[in-house]
């Protein structure tokens, strides 16, 4: 299992120059309603496993959390069951770009 590390300022340039990304918010409800990257999907870490028939495995996805631990365990999840992911480092602690 390997996944790639994608930083918070790559992830907003990529964004900004109008690429889709498929982002995946593994963070708790209450801090999702702190703020979320735009086009984000909210799949709490804990529900994961069980969505998985929700992903494409044809699609990267960026798994993002609060700090980028409970997204690498995210990955980790996808990457084991064949999907191409990477992992937002330092996770929205990190992230200056625009929420919603």
């Amino acid at each position: 299992m390997s996944f790639e590390a994608i930083n918070p300022q790559d992830v907003e340039r990529l964004l900004k120059s109008g690429e889709k990304l498929n982002i995946i918010d593994v963070r708790e409800n209450d801090e999702v309603s702190q703020g979320m990257i735009p086009g984000a999907k909210h799949i709490p870490l804990g529900e994961v496993a069980s969505r998985l028939n929700e992903l494409d495995q044809t699609k990267e996805y960026i798994m993002v959390c609060r700090s980028g631990k409970r997204s690498e365990k995210a990955c980790n999840v996808l990457s084991a069951n064949h999907f191409k992911v990477k992992n937002m480092s330092g996770g929205m602690m990190n992230w200056d770009g625009q929420t919603i």
